[in-house]
């Protein structure tokens, strides 16, 4: 066993028990299996049988499980561990685990403040990160664990010094480590916790980049204090759609249902864009028990986008089945079929085979599937087994993927699984992939901030 073995099973899962066989190995009672695959390096039945162990009161068995991974100084082990030893009650064990992990920065110095912060040692978090404020992980961390600690104008004051006043980034990848507008957010998060929301409102109107993650921090901190009229008026100009959902949202919630769907049938001068306002809208009311008028919103997009645009269609037809409206589902992919000069895309056909299924035509599926032109591939052997599988004919299923073993490993496996063929099951996905080199992750962090 080595870190860099333990490493390649955790960004890959190739060569080990993915985790949700793990469960359902454990569910279904192969514990013993389990135990003795985390015995011989396997990390995710490791993780998994120590943390059943931990709950069944046998911490002493499941830190001796665990010390060998930890042995290597793989620090998502001794995470783990750390994890435990908090769970249990033994904190400063916890602590004393992970302060050497920390002195490299990122995610391990991230996880080793917050563990401070919540056992009463929150000033030495905010030292600890205060220095690596440059960090965009550790600055966010320190925000939020210096909560409730008296010090937000000394953390605001370095968070300031980090927003020049000229300059805004032009993308995702223009400023190493902390950028100005995630200073900006984190500010602005500071002052609205200090009751200066009109501050930090004025703040986050300053930012270049305003959707993070699918989500926009000022339209979210309007929506927390009912600010509706500003919310509805920044709707207007933010061209993400972010701020028109989160008015919707809080209609919604407040029992607004048709002032909801207002937001998105007569948008005004809103620059979002208009098909993301119909899918939003479609699932509204869907939400609402109105799912034919769903229907109608989605088949209008569907029908007014073209050929381009797939996923509309696929949306499009899982409404119709929610609504026991399959064959209608399938008579439009006919009709769509038509207008494309019956070229159905794979995507497109793996959504009439599922309809099919749907309408009790699983054979009729099956057998349009092996007459299509990737017939014979991995991706469409694994359709098939998947709906297989969900009729109960699992054994056909096998059949269908062991040409294929390589490819669909993971589901060939759990098929094997859900049979009691657990043996051939963990013979074949512990079967090791050729890979290129890739560096084992020590526990430092990239300083650039994903968008």
């Amino acid at each position: 066993m080595d870190a860099a073995d333990l490493d390649r099973q955790a960004r890959t899962s190739s060569g080990c028990i993915p985790p949700p066989l793990v469960s359902r190995l454990l569910e279904l009672g192969y514990e013993k299996e389990v135990e003795f695959q985390a015995g011989r390096g396997d990390w995710f039945c490791a993780r998994e049988w120590t943390r059943l162990l931990g709950a069944r009161g046998r911490q002493a068995e499941a830190l001796e499980v665990l010390a060998p991974y930890v042995a290597t100084g793989w620090w998502p082990a001794a995470r783990a561990q750390a994890e435990l030893l908090e769970g249990w009650g033994r904190a400063e064990e916890a602590i004393a685990l992970v302060g050497s992990y920390a002195k490299v920065g990122g995610p391990a110095l991230e996880f080793y403040a917050r563990l401070l912060a919540r056992h009463d040692r929150q000033d030495e978090a905010i030292v600890r990160l205060s220095a690596g404020i440059e960090d965009w992980l550790l600055a966010t961390a320190l925000v939020e664990v210096a909560e409730g600690a008296g010090r937000d104008e000394e953390i605001a004051a370095l968070l300031a010094a980090r927003i020049p006043a000229g300059h805004r980034c032009e993308g995702p990848w223009c400023c190493r480590g902390l950028d100005p507008d995630t200073a900006i957010g984190l500010l602005a998060a500071i002052r609205e916790r200090q009751g200066r929301v009109d501050e930090a409102i004025a703040l986050l109107h300053t930012r270049h980049i305003t959707s993070v993650n699918n989500h926009d921090q000022l339209a979210d901190l309007l929506a927390r204090h009912d600010r509706i009229e500003e919310l509805r008026a920044y709707a207007a100009s933010e061209h993400h759609g972010h701020a028109a959902r989160r008015l919707a949202e809080l209609l919604e919630r407040r029992g607004e249902v048709e002032a909801a769907i207002a937001v998105y049938r007569e948008p005004g001068d809103s620059a979002a864009d208009p098909c993301r306002a119909a899918v939003e809208l479609a699932q509204l009311l869907a939400r609402q028990g109105r799912g034919e008028e769903a229907i109608e919103v989605m088949r209008t997009l569907a029908d007014a986008q073209g050929a381009g645009q797939d996923w509309i269609v696929d949306m499009l037809c899982t409404l119709y089945a929610d609504q026991g409206r399959a064959r209608d589902a399938l008579a439009y992919l006919d009709s769509r079929g038509a207008r494309r000069d019956g070229g159905d895309e794979w995507d497109l056909f793996r959504v009439r085979l599922r309809l099919m299924a749907g309408c009790g035509l699983l054979d009729e599926a099956i057998g349009q599937a092996r007459l299509h032109p990737e017939g014979d591939g991995p991706y469409v052997a694994w359709t098939i087994s998947e709906l297989l599988a969900e009729a109960g004919r699992t054994e056909e299923a096998v059949a269908v993927l062991e040409p294929h073993a390589p490819v669909n490993r993971d589901a060939l496996g759990g098929h094997l699984i859900e049979l009691g063929r657990v043996k051939e099951a963990l013979a074949l996905l512990r079967q090791r992939e050729s890979e290129p080199f890739v560096p084992v992750w020590s526990g430092t962090f990239s300083d650039e901030h994903p968008r």
